[in-house]
């Protein structure tokens, strides 16, 4: 019995739900009779740094092994960034929405995304876990606001690899000299932009995830390889590209005015993401404190320069209306009689597109890891495999739906909703750094904690105020800015002047507090506001399907957990 215990292949009722809400249907039934207490309690409560770093982990049984250092995450941080969004919303959103100026939507979406890199980076040094985000906020805003994130990292590791597999496609079908959609299987049974059937998007996610479930330390020498490929050619298309610039093509450089630059920095804002994957590699890191801060600073400023030249490179040979929107680069040298110089920008891609897949596999089995730690999801997924070292479970949970997903979906429907959930994710990091850096429960007198929530709600609210003015498009009129931007100033400067801090950082912290995370709220809320209505459709359907799980199931397992009332393993 022993033996089969410590087995990790389990798959009985107690491996999924232990906790004492589910041994029965009376013990259920008494446990969904409490849901509105139990849901006072998880609101109310917090958990600490220790619980997250040290207790927590106990549930995974064994540990992941300590094998990466500064120059791995700098390298993971480029591989899990530089994929699909480049060489594919590029073209997309330079022809529909920005025209030349598509480099200012990075510029835009890259200062943003630098934003939440500083506020990501203080927590990850602070509390070195594998769960990142979800571990911040459940520290700083309690469980149910950890549920809520952590349900849109989970969508945002599915849909992003799923996203990232249907590209992988459309590049590989480049370099055969194919139309993409000649290697998808096409059915009329299904409405347009689910019939597009792509079995090659399925076999290369479920080859990225079992790399990275045999070994950590030799996914990194691959996406190191890899990497240092896709390097030459981004220097490749950069170089290229200036000597083939024809500065006449960057007028007009605003054909679809600034609201076309922001909508254009919403979409490409996915390009950007995937650097929170290195924030879960923590407890796989020899020296967090240091290494953590290069990777993340380090990578993401090389890539918001690389993004930003690329751009420009690609706006200066191509005229924005003759852009193409799905293979850009490589019809964009076909145009300048470069032939041969598409199936190099195409196996650049490709590279650069393996490795998303290969860092996503790592970064979103480590998040669901933690978030099955804490019993917000079967407590199968915490469990970390003894000869890999690898959450092998935790990653079959992220590969099977993404496989699906690639499999029925288009790039077009799953983008926007990969960009609202990931800025969804970055307004919320930055909100519980301020609530770090301000409160400490049990100390902060209350006048100081009602000061810092009012001050907190009108930079929040002023962000939406802004946000949705510009959606409303009224060109000429700045009115309603010098109402909303000012409310921002003001709820900062509360902060500043009438709220004392609490706590300062022990080794790396946030500079400008709280300057750059109320900015960071500010940005990501605009980008989101600039996305279209049908985003933000596909986004509330996704929160209800969680709110109803987490009320039938993980509210329950939670405040098992937390009050142990778990039922041993047999």
């Amino acid at each position: 019995m022993e033996g089969e215990e410590r087995g990790y292949w389990r798959w009985s009722k107690r491996d999924f739900f232990p906790e004492e809400s589910f041994q029965s249907f009376g013990s259920y039934r008494a446990a969904l009779s409490q849901t509105c207490s139990r849901f006072k309690n998880r609101l109310v409560s917090r958990s600490d740094d220790e619980t997250e770093r040290v207790e927590l982990r106990k549930q995974s049984e064994n540990e992941m092994k300590r094998c990466l250092t500064w120059w791995d995450l700098v390298w993971f941080g480029f591989g899990s960034v530089v994929g699909a969004g480049i060489f594919v919303l590029t073209g997309q959103e330079a022809r529909e929405e920005a025209g030349p100026a598509i480099v200012l939507s990075y510029v835009v979406s890259g200062f943003s995304a630098m934003l939440s890199v500083f506020c990501y980076t203080e927590f990850s040094v602070e509390v070195p876990v594998a769960g990142g985000s979800f571990a911040y906020l459940r520290i700083e805003l309690g469980d149910f606001a950890a549920f809520i994130t952590a349900g849109n990292i989970l969508l945002e590791g599915v849909v992003g690899t799923a996203a990232v597999g249907r590209a992988w496609t459309s590049y590989f079908a480049t370099l055969l000299n194919r139309n993409p959609d000649n290697l998808r299987v096409k059915t009329d049974t299904l409405s347009p932009g689910f019939n597009l059937l792509d079995p090659i998007a399925v076999v290369v996610i479920a080859a990225s995830a079992t790399i990275a479930s045999i070994s950590t330390r030799k996914t990194s020498l691959l996406n190191w390889i890899a990497s240092a490929v896709n390097t030459i050619v981004i220097l490749f298309v950069i170089i290229a590209g200036f000597i083939h610039a024809d500065a006449s093509n960057l007028t007009p450089f605003l054909p679809y005015g600034p609201e076309g630059v922001f909508r254009a920095a919403a979409v490409v804002y996915f390009a950007y993401t995937g650097f929170d994957s290195i924030a879960t590699m923590a407890e796989e890191t020899k020296n967090p404190s240091k290494d953590i801060p290069v990777g993340l600073l380090g990578s993401m400023s090389i890539i918001t320069i690389i993004y930003c030249l690329m751009a420009l490179a690609l706006s200066m040979m191509q005229k924005y209306t003759d852009i193409d929107p799905n293979a850009a680069y490589s019809v964009a040298f076909q145009s300048v009689g470069m032939k041969w110089g598409k199936y190099l920008v195409a196996l650049g891609a490709l590279k650069g597109m393996t490795t998303v897949l290969l860092v996503g596999a790592l970064g979103q089995a480590r998040y669901v890891t933690h978030i099955a730690r804490t019993h917000m999801i079967p407590p199968l997924f915490a469990l970390v495999h003894p000869k890999t070292g690898t959450p092998i479970n935790a990653n079959l949970l992220v590969t099977i739906p993404s496989a699906l997903i690639a499999f029925f979906s288009g790039l077009d429907v799953l983008a926007s909703l990969l960009s609202i959930s990931t800025l969804f994710i970055f307004t919320m990091i930055p909100l519980a750094l301020l609530v770090r850096r301000y409160y400490v429960r049990e100390v902060t007198p209350r006048a100081d904690l009602l000061k810092l929530i009012i001050c907190i709600l009108v930079v929040v609210i002023s962000s939406m105020c802004t946000s949705a003015y510009w959606g409303m498009n009224l060109k000429g009129s700045w009115i309603g800015y010098t109402i909303t931007v000012p409310f921002w100033f003001m709820g900062t400067l509360g902060i500043v002047f009438f709220v004392p801090q609490q706590r300062s950082p022990k080794v790396w912290g946030v500079p400008l507090v709280p300057w750059i995370p109320c900015l960071s709220i500010a940005t990501n809320i605009f980008l989101m506001g600039s996305l279209e209505a049908q985003a933000f459709v596909r986004f509330g359907v996704c929160t209800l399907v969680m709110l109803l799980y987490y009320f039938l199931f993980g509210l329950h397992a939670t405040f098992d957990m937390a009050h142990q009332q778990i039922v041993p393993r047999s």
